[in-house]
């Protein structure tokens, strides 16, 4: 069961995450669909759970989320702070294979994008796409992210380089 209930939108539930859900995550970003959406290539075993809990998940500047749906881990979303500038922080997001096309991840998203501005004074949020996923890149406009640029070539999965594409949203864009 994911830790207590920090955010909720109409259908999803964003919580802590603890160790118990740790065996949840290491299966999911195991799946090729989903480690390939996040640009990982390498299988992750318990300890690496472990030690991403532990250096990651329990970062203070970084806020981490389990999404749950009815009491069932489904995905995880996250804020990570921008070196550049003090109120803005970098979305990621990826949802477990049997929850997706949905809605959860979009909820999700927009759930926190929510409490990014509001309840922490974000100025700019910012997401990175890998083109391959339009998906993703739908989930972002449909939620008023502005495509900003594409990096060409930025990342390596699965064998070949992809082109990255970069959105972003304001506060004063943020309904």
């Amino acid at each position: 069961m994911p830790g207590p209930v920090f955010l909720s939108g109409d259908r999803v539930e964003l919580r802590t995450i603890e160790r118990e859900d740790l065996d949840f995550m290491q299966r999911a970003v195991n799946d090729p669909t989903v480690w390939r959406a996040i640009g990982t290539s390498t299988p992750v075993n318990g300890p690496q759970e472990e030690a991403f809990f532990e250096e990651v998940v329990s970062e203070d500047d970084q806020v981490n989320l389990l999404v749950a749906v009815d009491g069932e881990a489904t995905g995880m979303v996250t804020l990570t702070p921008k070196a550049t500038l003090d109120d803005a922080m970098e979305l990621g997001y990826w949802m477990a294979p049997d929850y997706r096309e949905q809605g959860y991840c979009s909820e999700a998203v927009a759930t926190l994008t929510d409490y990014g501005f509001r309840q922490r004074g974000l100025h700019r949020i910012s997401a990175r796409v890998f083109a391959f996923n339009d998906a993703s890149q739908a989930l972002l406009e449909s939620l008023g992210f502005t495509h900003e640029g594409r990096h060409r070539e930025a990342v390596f999965v699965d064998g070949e380089y992809h082109d990255t594409h970069w959105y972003s949203v304001l506060a004063d864009e943020w309904n």
